[in-house]
């Protein structure tokens, strides 16, 4: 038999395994609706976490956007958190909650990462706006950032974050509890240039994060977030538990920023994996406080809401690091859960149908165009049938791996991503 029959056979063999595989895991796979999302899950989660293997595709967020609707109209969820600036998100949830500011200011300025470009982030503040018009505080939609002020070029300066808080007390304190005056943390934060030096990224020697004046920012910052927290009862009674919340976002990124520069500065080889930790350990605190409001959707990378160990290469270093969803996941246990996303094709990004033996590839087998699919039935049903995890062509999407599964509460899968619905590059 030479070596073209032999091929031939194998193919016809494979493509009747498949076949095999993809009957087998037929009562796995349901559409993408909240009621058989809920079904996948023993207990409705306080977050509960739809991932995403690229940026930029709006299709992507068309699911979420559904997704979210009937999760607000038939689970009682009333919160949405997404992959940006928590700073920044809040003119958004300003907008959504009572119609501050117009809908344009808000997808220019709400949205880091420039996903405010996105048409189906666009949609989503609309449809949230409506929604909460003439509805009790109370039954009002609400949305978060949840990402840091922070860029894959670098991270914002500290000021805007630490002033808010300094603010905040000292509108509502005795001076003399206060740990430093607003002149004094000015004379210490310096020009901005300074935090967001670009080159810093790369540089560590042109970072400030070690500074002098950065350590003692550290110990202020420290300081007024223990007098937050521990003035709780005075200063809620005083504004309200909104307004405490915030400042105690405002401590959060705060001393989130300052650590995150600490660690551009650092020289040693545990730099990167640092900084992807600390940006982790950031986005995790903003959703565990989100979940003590109560239920959450949150929307990000898979890579950022996985439970197992997330992992990249750059500049040809593995690098590891423990993502939001492993810390959220290990806090609240039962109450996190993750629906990840797999992908067909993305074939304007040169992204074409999966190769055999992959995941994705049985996946590309089935007749349904979305599904979402019991990810721990799936990896049951497969046991060691897969392959090596699929290659992309492309450097923005990132294959799910199959070793995930039995981590995984469930699978959403798109067979083909249409060109013309990308957002955000």
């Amino acid at each position: 038999m030479d070596r073209t029959i032999a091929r031939q056979s194998f193919n016809r063999s494979f493509n009747d395994t498949v076949e095999g595989m993809a009957s087998d895991i037929k009562d796995t796979v349901h559409a993408v609706e909240a009621a058989a999302v809920m079904g996948l899950l023993p207990t409705r989660p306080r977050v509960l976490a739809l991932g995403e293997p690229t940026h930029g595709e709006d299709a992507l967020l068309d699911v979420r956007n559904e997704l979210f609707r009937q999760l607000v109209e038939e689970e009682g969820y009333r919160t949405i958190a997404v992959e940006s600036d928590c700073l920044a998100g809040q003119a958004v949830d300003a907008y959504v909650t009572s119609g501050a500011g117009s809908l344009d200011a808000v997808m220019e300025r709400g949205f880091s990462h420039g996903f405010g470009a996105s048409a189906a982030n666009r949609e989503l503040v609309r449809w949230m706006r409506a929604y909460n018009d003439g509805r009790p505080a109370a039954e009002r939609l609400r949305f978060a950032g949840f990402d840091g002020p922070l860029e894959i070029t670098g991270a914002a300066a500290p000021r805007e974050a630490l002033t808010a808080l300094h603010d905040y007390l000292s509108l509502h304190l005795d001076a003399g509890l206060l740990p430093c005056t607003a002149a004094t943390l000015d004379g210490l934060l310096g020009p901005d240039g300074l935090w967001t030096e670009p080159a810093a990224m790369t540089d560590p020697a042109r970072s400030t994060g070690r500074s002098a004046e950065a350590a003692e920012l550290r110990l202020l910052a420290d300081d007024l977030v223990a007098l937050l927290d521990a003035r709780a009862p005075q200063l809620i009674g005083a504004t309200s538990r909104e307004a405490w919340e915030r400042a105690r976002l405002h401590g959060r990124t705060a001393t989130g920023l300052l650590r995150y520069h600490f660690w551009m500065a650092d020289t040693s080889p545990g730099r990167m994996p640092r900084l992807l930790g600390q940006r982790g350990l950031m986005m995790a605190e903003n959703l565990l406080a989100l979940a003590e409001r109560g239920p959450t959707l949150v929307h990000a990378h898979n890579s950022h809401l996985q439970r197992d160990i997330s992992s990249m290469r750059m500049g040809g270093v593995p690098l590891e690091w423990w993502s939001a969803g492993s810390i959220v996941s290990a806090r609240l246990g039962g109450q996190y859960a993750f629906i990840a996303t797999a992908l067909g094709t993305i074939r304007h990004r040169g992204v074409d149908a999966p190769q055999a033996g992959t995941l994705e590839g049985l996946l590309y087998a089935l007749p349904e165009e979305v599904c979402v699919v019991d990810a721990r039935g799936l990896g049951a049903a497969l046991a060691d049938s897969l392959a090596a995890p699929r290659a992309s062509a492309w450097f923005g999407y990132f294959p799910f791996d199959p070793a995930h599964l039995a981590a995984t509460d469930g699978l959403v899968f798109l067979r083909d991503v249409p060109e013309g619905r990308s957002g955000s590059a």
